[in-house]
């Protein structure tokens, strides 16, 4: 299940409420934060995204992994992964 958060503290981390077996993503231009399933790894539709990540912004950046694409469309895409 993919669980959008508040933006607690945008320069903070909070990796505390991350579930084992998820990770969080930062998504579009309010970089909202979700915690995401490490299954979505496998996926060839998240490799593309994470692809683009890199291409945009690499990573080696302080801003956590974050996912060059509109809020709707993740949420559209990872919807499918259900």
């Amino acid at each position: 299940m993919v669980k959008r958060c508040s933006s607690l503290g945008r320069k903070q981390y909070h990796y505390e409420d991350v579930p084992k077996g998820h990770f969080v993503v930062y998504v579009g231009q309010n970089r909202s934060r979700y915690i995401i399933p490490i299954s979505f790894l496998s996926r060839p539709e998240f490799k593309r995204l994470l692809q683009q990540a890199e291409e945009e912004y690499g990573f080696d950046h302080d801003m956590g992994l974050t996912i060059p694409c509109e809020e709707h469309v993740f949420q559209s895409l990872t919807s499918m992964f259900m």
